[in-house]
Formats: structure tokens, C-alpha cells, sequence
């Protein structure tokens, strides 16, 4: 039994149009919403609220009364 024939569309290059390209802000959004970025992001901001916890007067709090 011969092999299926897979047909690939080809689309000339002249009657593609190019999007322009993304600013830096729009690209910076972009990648920092993307689903496999999401725990990246979520530790770094963890992070951040932590130190800036911790470098603050609230970080008082956690320290045993004497």
C-alpha cells in the first residue's frame, strides 16, 4: 500500500504581508504573560515582596519579644 501524500501549502513570498515588528515594551508584555514564563515571574515577584519586607519597619514584627 503506497504512502498517503501529505500536501503542504506554499505561499508566495509577494503576497505575504509583514507585520512591523513589536516595541520593546509590547515584546517585554508579551514574554512576561506567557504561560510557560508564569512560575519564572510569580518567583521573582515572591521574591521582591519578601525583600522588600524585610528591608522594611514591618520586618519588626517578626522578631521575638524580648
Amino acid at each position: 500500500m503506497p504512502p498517503k501524500v501529505q500536501r503542504i501549502p506554499i505561499q508566495a513570498a509577494t503576497s505575504s504581508r509583514r507585520s512591523a515588528p513589536k516595541g520593546y515594551f509590547a515584546s517585554t508584555y508579551n514574554t512576561l504573560t506567557a504561560p510557560e514564563n508564569a512560575s519564572v515571574v510569580r518567583s521573582v515577584a515572591v521574591f521582591g515582596a519578601a525583600v522588600a519586607l524585610f528591608a522594611s519597619s514591618w520586618s519588626e514584627f517578626l522578631l521575638p519579644p524580648l
